[in-house]
C-alpha cells in the first residue's frame, strides 16, 4: 500500500499560507532595504569626478585650439587660457582674488537668507488662504518673470549706492521664486495627508509644520534652488550697473572693470569666478539637501 506524503501542504492549509506570508514579508523587506555600504573610491572617481574633469579638459582644449590655429586671432576678443591664468595668478599674488569672491558671496548668501525668511511665510500664506492667493498670486508670478536687472535703477534712486540697494534687488528677484516654489509644493500635497493629520490632532500651525512642510519639500526645494539662482543673477546685475568705491569690488564690478579697460582676460576671469561660485553653492548646499529629501522618500538608494 503506497504511503502518503504529508510534508506538502494542500492549498488553503495553514502551513502554505504561513509560507506565502513569510515570502511576501521577505520581498517587502528586500524592497525597503537601503544599501548602507560605502561606495568604493574608484567608483566615485569614475562616476562623479571623471565626467566633469573630462568636460573641463575638453573645453580647455577647444579654447586653446581656437587661439593656436588662428581661428580667433584677436586677443581682444578671445584671450588664451594662459592669459586668463595669468590674471588669476596676479589677483592671487595681490591678495584681491578672495576679496572679489567674498564680497559677492557674502552679499548673495545674506540676501538669499533674507529672501528665505520672507518668501517662506509668504508662500504658506498664499498657498493656504484663498483670498490671499487670488489677490497676490498673479503678482508673484509676474514678479518672477520680470528680469532682475529692471529693479536696479529704481533701487539706486530709492536707496542710493549702498549695500541696502544690493539686498533690495536680491529680495525682489528671489522672494517670488521661493514663495511660488512653496505654493507649488503645497498644491501637490495629497488631501489624504491633511485629513490624516487633522484626525491625529495635527491642525493649524502643528499641521503646517508636521504635515504640509515635509510633504511639500520637493517643490519647496526646487523653489529654493531657483531663488538662489535669481539671487545670484540679481546681485551680479546690481554690481555691474551700480559702481561706487564704498561698495567694494565684487565679481560683477570686476566684470565691468574688465569691460571698461578692454581687458578680455579680466572679463573671462570674472565670468569663470561667477560660474565656479554658482557650481560650488549647488554642490555644497543644494545637492546634499536634494539627496537627503530623495533618500527620505525612498527615491535614492545610493549616492
Amino acid at each position: 500500500m503506497a504511503s502518503t506524503d504529508t510534508s506538502v501542504d494542500a492549498p488553503g492549509k495553514p502551513g502554505k499560507d504561513a509560507g506565502d506570508l513569510a515570502g511576501l514579508e521577505a520581498g517587502l523587506d528586500a524592497l525597503e532595504t537601503v544599501e548602507s555600504g560605502r561606495t568604493p573610491l574608484r567608483t566615485t572617481l569614475v562616476q562623479k569626478v571623471l565626467p566633469p574633469v573630462t568636460a573641463v579638459a575638453l573645453v580647455l582644449v577647444i579654447w586653446q585650439a581656437l587661439v593656436s590655429f588662428g581661428i580667433v586671432d584677436d586677443a581682444t576678443k578671445l584671450p588664451a587660457p594662459a592669459d586668463v591664468w595669468g590674471e588669476v595668478r596676479t589677483a592671487w599674488l595681490q591678495g584681491t582674488l578672495l576679496d572679489y569672491i567674498w564680497t559677492s558671496v557674502s552679499r548673495g548668501l545674506l540676501g538669499f537668507l533674507l529672501a528665505l525668511a520672507i518668501g517662506t511665510p509668504l508662500g504658506l500664506l498664499v498657498a493656504r488662504v484663498r483670498f490671499v492667493r487670488a489677490a497676490i498670486g498673479p503678482i508673484l508670478s509676474g514678479l518672477q518673470s520680470l528680469p532682475s536687472v529692471a529693479w536696479v535703477p529704481p533701487a539706486v534712486i530709492w536707496l542710493g549706492l549702498n549695500n541696502s540697494m544690493m539686498y533690495a534687488v536680491i529680495l525682489l528677484g528671489a522672494v517670488p521664486s521661493i514663495a511660488n516654489g512653496l505654493v507649488s509644493g503645497v498644491d501637490q500635497v495629497p488631501p489624504l495627508y491633511l485629513r490624516a493629520g487633522r484626525t491625529l490632532g495635527a491642525a493649524g500651525l502643528r499641521g503646517t509644520w508636521h504635515i504640509v512642510m515635509p510633504a511639500a519639500l520637493p517643490g519647496y526645494l526646487a523653489g529654493l534652488k531657483q531663488g538662489w539662482a535669481f539671487s545670484w543673477r540679481s546681485l551680479m546685475a546690481a554690481e555691474i550697473i551700480a559702481s561706487s568705491p564704498d561698495l567694494g569690488v565684487g565679481l560683477g564690478q570686476l566684470l565691468e572693470n574688465g569691460r571698461n579697460t578692454s581687458s578680455m582676460s579680466m572679463v573671462f576671469l570674472a565670468i569663470l569666478l561667477i560660474l565656479v561660485v554658482g557650481i560650488a553653492i549647488d554642490l555644497l548646499i543644494f545637492s546634499p539637501l536634494e539627496r537627503r529629501v530623495l533618500r527620505g522618500r525612498g527615491l535614492l538608494v545610493k549616492g
